[in-house]
């Protein structure tokens, strides 16, 4: 029996669905307009990324404060329209031959910084939206949504790009933020904004509020720990996965897509079956069990080879990790909900949001050196290695059963 959750949310499902939609079409477009138009080198491609991220994570932790204290719909209708005004400037300064490598690296920056504004003002809107017991279904539903968007996205955007070119297809990227933003001024009812004294405005150590959050719960330090470090350690292999099977194995274009599009559908059945595993078996055995398993399988990619073997082990083994993950992720992400109170929603998520992204960053330049001083498939195989003791820090059952904890004195008059 489909669970409803109402209008409003079904309105922020909708936005949420079409900007990430939106994003995985332009799944790659960034590159190549680098490589196709500004005949950037490799390593101003891998700059372009790295920074972008790093960066957006760096501004993202003064965006926490400003966002808990805000109604949270507005906040996301401004992070659209920023993000559809960054993104709609490529091709406007492209058709007007003032498109440069310098306006990639900033749009990229503007866009990721508001992508994690708009993440955390969500979640802290999903929270005020719904009652605790209807988080785990909403965050399936984002789940699935998330991976169906990751299957069909780049293989649809890769045929736009090839009829029109990666400057049309930045363009529909820039559209769906527009779209998302006229979803989010469709919901209609009660928001939710932290009180703040006037009399303090923002302070510095609010900047540190998040984090100080996360490392006072037993359950959230150790779910925090475990998630950057398996997102990180993944992340910092997919670009050596694409050198192996690109370069080295010379898999066609077409095989590419496939090795990745099939799997993530995995990730789509994962999240439509965590609910009913979590119904039937409880939450701690699930997020346990699949926990361990998300961390065993990318140590299959050390066994991929050239051609049609290669082609079925990357797609079963990624297949099997993102079926995991689809049933880990909106468990976790639940969680993490439940335990943060409301007032502190945006500033934990935005938290949590930049610090991975900032770790992402640097393991993704440490493996790079790694695979240089190796080769990509020693260096994917030392990923696999560790994400194997990444399981130890999930949290125990204790930790999950014990309440949130008490906000300090100064936090309460913050609150």
């Amino acid at each position: 029996m489909r669970v409803r959750l109402g209008r409003s949310f079904g309105w922020l499902w909708s936005a949420y669905a079409v900007s990430t939609y939106g994003t995985w079409f332009a799944f790659g477009a960034f590159p190549l307009i680098a490589v196709q138009v500004l005949h950037a080198s490799a390593l101003a491609v891998s700059v372009l990324e790295a920074a972008g991220l790093a960066v957006a994570a760096v501004v993202a932790f003064s965006l926490g404060p400003w966002v808990e204290h805000r109604a949270k719909r507005p906040v996301m209708i401004a992070m659209d329209l920023i993000r559809f005004a960054a993104v709609v400037s490529i091709p406007i300064a492209y058709v007007l031959g003032l498109l440069s490598y310098g306006q990639l690296l900033v749009v990229s920056v503007i866009s990721g910084t508001a992508s994690i504004a708009f993440s955390a003002a969500s979640g802290a809107y999903l929270k005020h939206l719904l009652r605790g017991d209807q988080l785990l279904v909403a965050n399936g539903r984002f789940e699935g949504t998330s991976w169906v968007a990751t299957a069909a996205g780049p293989p649809l955007g890769g045929a736009l790009i090839g009829l029109l070119g990666p400057v049309i297809t930045v363009m529909a990227d820039a559209l769906s933020y527009l779209l998302s933003a006229l979803g989010v001024l469709r919901i209609r009812g009660g928001d939710t904004a932290a009180p703040r004294d006037r009399a303090t405005g923002l302070r510095g150590a609010d900047l540190l509020c998040g984090w100080r959050f996360i490392l006072r719960d037993h359950a959230l330090r150790r779910l925090f720990l475990n998630s950057i470090l398996v997102g990180g350690l993944i992340m910092a292999t997919a670009p050596l996965l694409s050198v192996l099977l690109l370069g080295q194995y010379h898999f066609p274009a077409w095989q590419y897509g496939l090795a990745f599009g099939i799997p993530a559908l995995g990730g789509f059945v994962g999240a439509r079956l965590s609910a009913r595993l979590v119904t039937r078996y409880g939450r701690y055995r699930i997020m346990t069990v699949f926990g361990w398993l998300r961390s065993l399988f990318p140590l299959g990619l050390a066994f991929v080879g050239p051609g049609i073997p290669g082609l079925l082990t990357v797609i079963i083994v990624e297949g099997l990790l993102i079926t995991c993950m689809g049933i880990f992720n909106p468990i976790y992400a639940t969680e993490r909900l439940q335990r943060t109170p409301v007032y502190r929603t945006a500033q934990v998520l935005s938290t949590w949001s930049a610090i991975s992204k900032l770790v992402q960053a640097a393991l993704m330049v440490i493996w790079g050196i790694l695979a240089t001083l190796t080769s990509p498939l020693t260096a994917i195989t030392m990923s696999g290695v560790l994400l194997l003791a990444t399981p130890l820090l999930l949290p125990k059952r204790i930790h999950l059963s014990a309440p949130e904890p008490a906000l300090s004195a100064d936090e309460v008059r913050a609150a």
